[in-house]
C-alpha cells in the first residue's frame, strides 16, 4: 500500500495534493493489467474509474459511423491518465480505449471519489482543476493529430 501511495503522490495528476487525499485515493486504487487487443472500456460505458498508465500503450478510438471501424485519435502511454469521464456528468465514456501493448496500470475508483468530492469541496475543486487541464490537453492533442477527422467528404 505504501508503494501505491508513493506512486500516486509523485504522479503529475496528484502531485502536491494533500497527503490525506492521497491516502484516500490509494485506499480505492489497485494495480491492473491488460493484454494487447483488450478493450479497457467502450464509448458510452458508465465511467466509474480511471487509470494511471505505468507501462504500455493504449489507443483512444472513436466511432464516426457505425459502418466504419473506429479510428485512433490518440495513443497514450506511461505516465498518462486514462479516463476523465468519471468526474463529469453524465459519467459516460467519450472514447473506446484498447490496449496496443501489454498494460500495467493503477485503477482508481472514480465513483467513490465523486462521492467524496461532493462531501469535500476542496478535494472536488482540486480534482476538477487537474482533470479539466487533462481534458484540455487531450482535446488539443486529438485536434492536432487528426485534422481530417473534422473534414466532411462529399
Amino acid at each position: 500500500m505504501q508503494k501505491l501511495k508513493t506512486i500516486l503522490a509523485k504522479h503529475y495528476i496528484f502531485k502536491g495534493l494533500n497527503k490525506a487525499y492521497i491516502e484516500l485515493i490509494a485506499d480505492r486504487a489497485s494495480t491492473v493489467s491488460f493484454n494487447p487487443g483488450d478493450v479497457i472500456f467502450r464509448e458510452d460505458d458508465e465511467a466509474n474509474q480511471f487509470y494511471l498508465i505505468q507501462e504500455g500503450m493504449v489507443a483512444l478510438e472513436v466511432v464516426l459511423s457505425p459502418d466504419r471501424d473506429p479510428i485512433i485519435v490518440q495513443s497514450i502511454g506511461e505516465g498518462d491518465v486514462l479516463g476523465w469521464s468519471w468526474l463529469f456528468p453524465p459519467y459516460r465514456r467519450r472514447f473506446h480505449a484498447r490496449a496496443i501493448t501489454p498494460i500495467q496500470a493503477i485503477a482508481v475508483e472514480g465513483k467513490f471519489l465523486r462521492k467524496k468530492c461532493e462531501e469535500d469541496h476542496d478535494l472536488g475543486y482540486e480534482l476538477m482543476k487537474r482533470f479539466a487541464l487533462l481534458i484540455e490537453q487531450r482535446l488539443r492533442a486529438v485536434r492536432l493529430q487528426n485534422p481530417d477527422m473534422y473534414v466532411i467528404h462529399a
